[in-house]
């Protein structure tokens, strides 16, 4: 029995040991493997300049990372160009250039819109972790709200609706697009970055809290800006109030 018990010890050490090797090497490994993927990724822009341009002509050898500082010289550039207005009148005029094109018209806006949504400070378009009853009542799911519906559509439902978008586990950038009773949906106070470690995690990283907002209230979209709604009460209450006093 003394030896049987001393070999089942021996094995819970080594396992023990081994899974936490595990645990400290695979975060490490993914991440080097990632930053790797990047970089040469982004090292492939330097093979769209001719040869006499690129810096391996002259030095004889490769940079490593080196398309990772183009890329970014590269957005730069852009951004400065496209903030004043000469670079505004002309991505006027190549909008409107794709968007006579059948087929590239549909995709080039369609992209253009999504990354127009998450990208853009004036919304709250994926900035919003909700609890949803999905897929069926009394089963919860966190989502985020997406965006506001259509009029057509929102004629043809009895109560108001949000858009919420519901990430697959533990790959967000799949989901489901679903229209949900804004009486249903109860909004989170916790950031994206929380909700979608806790939704690629499988559950199993847990943010600090987990609260619900008191007044459980979820933005709605007016001219392509969320609001709270209880900010918009109180917006029309001082109005109301100052019209009063006059």
């Amino acid at each position: 029995m003394t030896e049987k018990n001393e070999r089942g010890g021996i094995g819970k050490a080594l396992k023990k040991y081994l899974i936490t090797g595990v645990l400290v090497w695979l975060p490490i490994v993914v991440t080097v493997w990632v930053l790797t993927y990047i970089i040469n990724a982004s090292d492939q822009l330097i093979n769209l300049l001719p040869s006499r341009w690129r810096p391996e002509y002259y030095t004889g050898f490769k940079i490593p990372g080196l398309g990772v500082i183009v890329a970014v010289v590269v957005l730069f550039i852009t951004g400065l160009f496209a903030a004043n207005m000469l670079g505004r009148k002309i991505l006027e005029g190549w909008d409107s250039l794709l968007g006579r094109i059948p087929v590239v018209k549909s995709i080039y806006s369609s992209v253009k819109k999504v990354s127009e949504s998450l990208l853009s400070d004036s919304g709250r378009s994926f900035k919003t972790p909700v609890l949803v009853p999905f897929p069926q009542p009394n089963i919860w799911t966190i989502a985020f709200v997406s965006g506001s519906i259509p009029g057509v559509v929102q004629q043809s439902l009895s109560e108001e609706y949000i858009s919420v978008y519901v990430p697959t586990t533990p790959n967000p950038t799949g989901g489901y697009y679903i229209m949900v009773r804004k009486s249903d949906i109860r909004e989170l106070d916790m950031s994206v970055d929380d909700a979608l470690k806790y939704v690629i995690s499988l559950g199993m990283v847990m943010p600090d809290e987990l609260p619900l907002k008191k007044n459980k209230t979820v933005p709605v979209l007016e001219n392509n800006i969320f609001h709270n709604a209880d900010e918009n009460k109180d917006q029309q209450s001082a109005v109301t109030a100052e019209e009063t006093k006059e």
